[in-house]
């Protein structure tokens, strides 16, 4: 049967919960009164993290060398987030970028901003062998969510990790990502890590540390705040555009329009993404008949925060490309190479939460 998407939201009626009426509306749309009552509680929710975090840079300013650390992927949110705390709020910022997976275009937005904005930068490349160890295995044996939830949800603790450190060994108090709403999943985050897993928990994947094909000093590569000593003073981790209103297509018009990016495809998350991460995409389509960032992309749509107009037109086009592997989706075949795999090694044998121990403890 032919994949339906909603005339409002766009969400594809194969996502789990949803239904589509006669006229194509789904549920989340029909129940008005439901969309206002969340929209509401969000942006209250909002407030109260503005508010922290306006005290947050007050109280942190001027403590050190750096204000806060901003990893910097080379995608619009990074690249303006920048913009935001060193321009307009004047802030020392640090970015920092793992050099891992990042594509030749995220490169020319990281160099341009930088070289805009006049903003200290480091970058860390990390050993590959590892990464596509990890990245083998990991498809190999996704868990019940997929390959986008698997793979991202082992592969953002190893770089948020690696921010994390870089910010006590430099004593900066603010770790800044360019998390858009709904991202991560909200039961890691909500605007903050906790405490608890900033100072308490190991971010080691529990399944692979038990399968037994990684070693003690690969292992190590995640974050685990045991391994300091009583006393060390760990970073708050925030995510700022949770607290500020927020709006996909303004971003990606202003970062062209301040000349942080050379063009509007340079702002594009489709041409900024992670070559890996069509693989990903091409897995989870393969395995469930839709892309699996149609949800996160559809509630921006009913929140307002982004154009329906574009992904109406961008969302199948995309799903065509990895189908096909044409244009950025030959990354598809390029990334099985790399890794040496073949479409049918993507396969989903754990069952949920085998490797998250990074959970918000509320």
């Amino acid at each position: 049967m032919k994949m339906k998407r909603c005339t409002k939201c766009l969400v594809p009626d194969r996502v789990p919960g949803i239904s589509l009426s006669a006229d194509g509306i789904c549920n989340l749309c029909r129940d008005e009164a439901a969309l206002v009552r969340e929209t509401a509680k969000a942006e209250e929710a909002r407030y109260a993290y503005e508010a922290d975090f306006q005290k947050t840079l007050a109280e942190c300013r001027g403590q050190g060398e750096y204000d806060c650390l901003v990893p910097l992927s080379g995608g619009k949110d990074s690249v303006y987030l920048l913009y935001r705390l060193a321009v307009e709020l004047k802030l020392k910022v640090l970015a920092f970028t793992v050099d891992i997976n990042i594509p030749a275009l995220a490169w020319d937005n990281i160099r341009r901003a930088l070289g805009k904005l006049n903003i200290d930068h480091l970058s860390y490349t990390p050993s590959q062998e590892f990464y596509k160890k990890t990245f083998r295995y990991l498809l190999r044996n996704q868990e019940e969510r997929g390959a986008v939830y698997t793979l991202s949800y082992v592969y953002a603790p190893l770089f948020e990790g690696d921010a994390i450190k870089l910010a006590i060994e430099k004593g900066i108090p603010l770790v800044l990502a360019g998390y858009s709403p709904g991202q991560p999943e909200p039961e890691r985050m909500l605007y903050e890590f906790s405490r608890t897993l900033i100072c308490e928990t190991d971010w080691t994947p529990p399944e692979l540390v038990s399968c037994g094909e990684f070693s003690a000093d690969e292992l190590g590569r995640f974050y685990n705040p045991k391994r300091y000593p009583k006393g060390t003073r760990f970073p708050r981790y925030l995510a700022p555009f949770h607290a500020w209103p927020y709006n996909q297509e303004e971003i990606m018009r202003k970062v062209v329009e301040y000349g942080l990016v050379a063009s509007s495809k340079h702002a594009s998350p489709i041409h900024s993404n992670y070559p890996i991460n069509w693989l990903l995409m091409y897995s989870d389509l393969q395995a469930f008949g839709y892309n699996p960032y149609a949800p996160e992309f559809s509630s921006l749509i009913r929140h307002g925060k982004a154009n329906r107009n574009y992904w109406r037109i961008m969302g199948p086009v995309v799903d065509f490309l990895i189908r096909k592997r044409v244009g950025p989706g030959k990354e598809v075949t390029r990334s099985l190479d790399w890794l040496g795999l073949t479409a049918d090694d993507l396969r989903i044998t754990r069952p949920r939460g085998a490797y998250d121990p990074v959970l918000e403890q509320r």
